[in-house]
C-alpha cells in the first residue's frame, strides 16, 4: 500500500506541475478559452446561450481532456519505470488505477471550479450549472479512466498522441451525450436519469480501465 501512494504521489506531482508542458493550468485554460470565444461565435443571443451553454462546457471539458494524454504513460515507457514496478511486485493493474486517481485530481476538480466562471461566460443559470457540475462530478472519472486506457494502449506507437485523441473522442461519447442529456431534461425526472446514466457509464470504465490498461501495457512487453 507504501508503494502504491507513492507512485500516487509521484503521478500527481508530475501530472500537476507538467514542467515546460504546463500541467494541470494548460487544460484548465483551455476549457476557459473555449467558454470565452463561444459567444462571440454566437453572438448576443442570450437565450442561446443559455439553451446551449451547458452542452458546450461539457464538450470543451472532453476536449481539454485530451491535452495531457501523451504524458501519461508513454515517458514511463520508454524510461523503463513499468518494468522496474513489476520487478518489485506491483502489477500493471495497480499502477494503472493509480495514474487513473492522478489524473482524474489533476483535471477534474480544476474544471469544475473552473465551470463557474465559464458558465457565467456562457450565461447558464444557477440550477443549469448545478445540473452542469454534478454531471462533470460523474464523467470526468470515466474521461480519465479513458484517457489513461488509451495512453496505454497507445504507448511507445510513433504516432500515439495524434492516435489518442482520435481513440478518446468516440468512446467519451456516451459521458457526453448523457452529461449534456442532463441539461435539457433537468427540470423533469429525466434529467435525473441522465446523470445516473452518467454515473453508471463513468463507474463501468473506471472497473475496465487497469485491466484493460495493465494488459496493453504487458502486451507491448512482449
Amino acid at each position: 500500500m507504501s508503494a502504491l501512494l507513492q507512485i500516487l504521489r509521484r503521478d500527481l506531482a508530475m501530472l500537476l506541475h507538467g514542467g515546460r508542458r504546463g500541467g494541470t493550468l494548460l487544460p484548465v485554460l483551455f476549457f476557459l478559452s473555449v467558454a470565452m470565444l463561444y459567444p462571440f461565435a454566437v453572438g448576443p443571443d442570450g437565450p442561446l446561450l443559455a439553451r446551449t451553454g451547458g452542452g458546450v462546457i461539457w464538450v470543451a471539458a472532453l476536449l481539454a481532456a485530451i491535452l495531457p494524454l501523451d504524458r501519461l504513460v508513454a515517458p514511463d515507457v520508454e524510461q523503463g519505470f513499468f518494468d522496474q514496478w513489476a520487478l518489485r511486485g506491483i502489477s500493471e493493474e495497480a499502477v494503472i488505477a493509480m495514474r487513473v486517481l492522478a489524473h482524474w485530481l489533476s483535471f477534474g476538480p480544476p474544471l469544475m471550479l473552473a465551470t463557474v466562471p465559464a458558465a457565467a461566460l456562457v450565461g447558464i443559470d444557477g440550477a443549469a450549472l448545478r445540473t452542469v457540475e454534478l454531471g462533470l462530478l460523474a464523467g470526468t472519472p470515466g474521461l480519465a479512466a479513458i484517457g489513461v486506457t488509451i495512453a496505454a494502449l497507445t504507448a511507445g506507437l510513433r504516432s500515439g498522441a495524434a492516435l489518442s485523441g482520435l481513440l478518446l473522442i468516440p468512446l467519451a461519447v456516451p459521458l457526453l451525450v448523457f452529461g449534456a442529456g442532463a441539461l435539457s431534461q433537468m427540470h423533469s425526472g429525466a434529467g435525473q436519469s441522465g446523470l445516473a446514466l452518467t454515473a453508471a457509464f463513468s463507474l463501468v470504465l473506471l472497473a475496465i480501465a487497469p485491466f484493460a490498461g495493465g494488459a496493453a501495457l504487458r502486451a507491448a512487453r512482449e
